[in-house]
């Protein structure tokens, strides 16, 4: 079979590319071995942020009992997790039938190329004039004996019940998000941070600040904690790890996998179609495509070249799909693109580092303040709420925001829309937002 276009991956990225290029009237298709919807849909930030939603509910009721409100909720987590299917199971017929709707061919099983322009799926070959890449990320390896007996993120969130005790092995987003879920929801749980600290994509004074919640649920918090081994045992498993060169165990009815993941591309034979790959990601030009081969483009996790998030990867599929359609003349721009972690509370970020903003010689002006004694915080009983904001000294322009408390994961896009856009910190502060909210908040944080 010959096709204009064959798409490797059904997620966001490959969406946004397969339907603008099949509206141009290409013949596409469309190959993924998972369920069609990809991470962000199924097994990634809309999923997990309703596990958020519950423990949301519980987080609300504990700070404000004693402030009026009485009695205590606690999670059903099978209800919860039922919850969360009414979103899920839906989406993969969804998005067949929206593929079907548009003429796109669509195809299920293992992908691996056999040439420069070939591909097999399940043993049926497909030629192709192009090939977009946005097959997602997976678990890195790490390297520990008996490693298997991880999951990872995806079965986590398909748990029919709560394990009593979970372990968590690394520190980045999947520990801290899914830590609060299930503390939230009755376990006991450890987190084991090889690093001095957890969340190393934010500043380091607010994620200080946010620890403080961490403990506050009992999660209990090891950093500087290297994982030796996993092994099974009469109750469940027996985690070897050391801290500081002193050996510890720690006993787990669960281990979960959240030490980073890495673009999916192992199973594919690059290597037969000519795709160089570097560091274990796809080696692409500004535009996206290979340096290797032509015919081959990368988008989303798999192109690896900005944040790991939904929105990134919808916008890499559509600058590929430009690409493709009027030659190789958009390149992406990631200015401004927002990122968060879904603890209670939440922890924002968005544009450069302090930091990354010292390193760049220019003269900045740096505003870091905690703020638990303002009205957004107090209003809802979180004693952890405070910001750092770096501008550039005399035009204003903002370089970085970074937030944690209530609301911090709405504010921080007005941050990411004047990055993208320019406006300067003059200009929000003399912007007049509803109060009280946590976006009147912003011009006290310039």
């Amino acid at each position: 079979m010959d096709i204009d276009l064959v798409v490797i991956g059904a997620g966001m990225a490959a969406r946004a590319t397969a339907m603008r290029v099949r509206k141009a009237g290409w013949s596409v298709a469309i190959v993924d071995e998972k369920p069609y919807g990809g991470t962000c849909a199924l097994r990634g930030c809309d999923p997990k942020k309703m596990l958020v939603a519950g423990a949301e509910a519980v987080d609300w009721n504990r700070r404000m009992r004693g402030h009026g409100v009485v009695g205590e909720l606690s999670i059903d987590w099978p209800e919860l997790i039922s919850f969360k299917r009414s979103f899920t199971d839906p989406v993969p017929a969804q998005h067949e039938d929206d593929y079907r709707k548009a003429g796109i061919a669509t195809f299920h099983g293992s992908v691996r190329f056999t040439g420069p322009n070939s591909l097999s799926i399940a043993g049926e070959t497909l030629s192709f004039r192009h090939v977009v890449i946005a097959s997602g990320a997976e678990p890195v390896h790490l390297g520990i004996p008996c490693e298997e007996y991880l999951i990872d993120n995806e079965a986590f969130m398909a748990l029919e019940k709560l394990p009593r005790r979970i372990v968590f092995v690394g520190g980045s987003y999947i520990a801290a998000e899914f830590s609060h879920i299930a503390a939230r929801a009755g376990a006991e749980v450890t987190v084991l941070q090889r690093g001095d600290r957890m969340l190393k994509q934010f500043e380091p004074e607010l994620v200080g600040w946010l620890m403080e919640s961490f403990y506050r649920i009992g999660i209990d918090v090891r950093t500087n904690t290297t994982v030796k081994a996993i092994a099974k045992s009469a109750r469940g498993f027996r985690i070897s790890a050391e801290k500081d060169q002193t050996p510890q165990v720690v006993e787990a009815d669960l281990v979960v996998h959240a030490a980073g993941r890495r673009p999916a591309l192992g199973r594919l034979v690059l290597e037969s179609a000519n795709v160089a790959v570097e560091k274990g990601r796809l080696r692409l030009n500004e535009f996206l495509q290979s340096t290797s081969n032509p015919a081959v483009y990368g988008a989303g996790d798999s192109a690896d070249l900005g944040p790991a998030l939904t929105p990134v990867a919808a916008h890499d599929g559509k600058v590929v799909a430009h690409n493709l359609l009027n030659g190789n003349s958009r390149t992406p721009d990631y200015r401004g693109v927002p990122s968060v972690a879904f603890v209670l509370p939440p922890i924002a970020r968005v544009g450069m580092s302090e930091e990354e903003a010292r390193r760049s010689d220019k003269r900045i002006r740096v505003k870091c303040e905690r703020t638990s004694g303002w009205y957004t915080a107090r209003r809802e009983a979180e004693p952890v709420y405070g910001y750092k904001t770096i501008t550039l000294e005399g035009s204003g322009e903002i370089l970085g925001a970074h937030l944690v408390g209530p609301n911090a994961d709405e504010v921080i896009n007005l941050f990411g829309l004047a990055i993208r856009h320019g406006l300067t910190a003059t200009d929000l502060k003399r912007t007049v937002f509803a109060y009280p909210t946590g976006g009147s908040d912003i011009g006290y944080m310039l």
